[in-house]
């Protein structure tokens, strides 16, 4: 019974067009195939050949995790590896993470999954959760509940509304990138935690949303950034982001130094 309520490779190529606004000319054009042809598949009264799963899934940028699901809904196996991360296969990868990561001291930079777990993390970020539950530092730490929970980040934090609408609209466009159910259930526990009443004019006046949150040095002013692997071919790859932070201001970059200076010694 549950073969029979799987969903065809029909619907889910429907689903995914429709996720990206395309219209089966749209994605026939796009992709070189006939229109009729594709509607044949979306309806179930054709059965796409492998590469034509893969030529769709590459037009419609399908995340990886989910082009192995599709072809095993076309009953092809799935072309895409997922190891975990402390495989020996994926040894570069990580030497690469971890390079980057130390790379950025005395500034903090951190590795983590699709779901927003933490992976890895530099010498610069222990400083900054001073004070935060000790209930949302047991593995696995969630980084979104960890910033906007009351009793994680979200207290010291002085542009705490403006960074809270950034951190839904990260998460909003990764479900329509990926359309993950375990990222709607994030979204939707995050949206439940108080919502803040102080906004700060400086966010509001910035070109970017920095991240104010305030520090045993002083205020912090930081500016993020992320990464991800070009063209990987693994799942787990595919899937790791690293986010860094830069100083907004030299203010900022000298208590960083300090902060990441005293952790050092200690």
């Amino acid at each position: 019974m549950s073969a029979s309520l799987s969903p065809t490779i029909g619907s889910l190529l429907r689903e995914w067009r429709q996720r990206r606004r395309l219209s089966q000319l749209e994605l026939a054009l796009d992709a070189e195939v006939s229109t009729r042809h594709l509607s044949c598949v979306e309806t179930g009264r054709a059965q796409p050949s492998r590469e034509m799963v893969m030529r769709l899934a590459a037009r419609l940028e399908v995340p990886l995790r989910e082009r192995n699901r599709l072809l095993t809904a076309a009953g092809f196996a799935p072309m895409y590896g997922e190891r975990r991360l402390d495989d020996p296969a994926l040894n570069a990868a990580r030497e690469a993470v971890d390079l980057v990561l130390r790379g950025h001291e005395p500034y903090p930079a951190l590795a983590v999954d699709r779901h927003w777990n933490l992976v890895s993390y530099n010498r610069a970020v222990p400083p900054l959760l001073a004070g935060v539950s000790a209930e949302l530092l047991v593995p696995p730490v969630n980084v979104m509940h960890l910033s906007l929970h009351p009793e994680g980040l979200a207290p010291r934090i002085l542009n705490l509304a403006q960074w809270r609408e950034h951190a839904f609209a990260r998460l909003r466009q990764q479900i329509a990138a990926c359309a993950d159910p375990q990222l709607e259930a994030l979204l939707e526990s995050l949206q439940r935690y108080p919502a803040p009443t102080r906004v700060s004019a400086l966010a509001d006046a910035a070109m970017v949303v920095p991240l104010q949150i305030e520090s045993p040095a002083g205020v912090l002013s930081l500016i993020g950034t992320t990464t991800v692997f070009g063209t990987p071919v693994d799942v787990t790859l595919s899937e790791l982001a690293l986010e860094t932070f830069f100083p907004a201001d030299e203010a900022t970059a000298t208590a960083l130094r300090s902060l990441y200076a005293q952790h050092a010694t200690a």
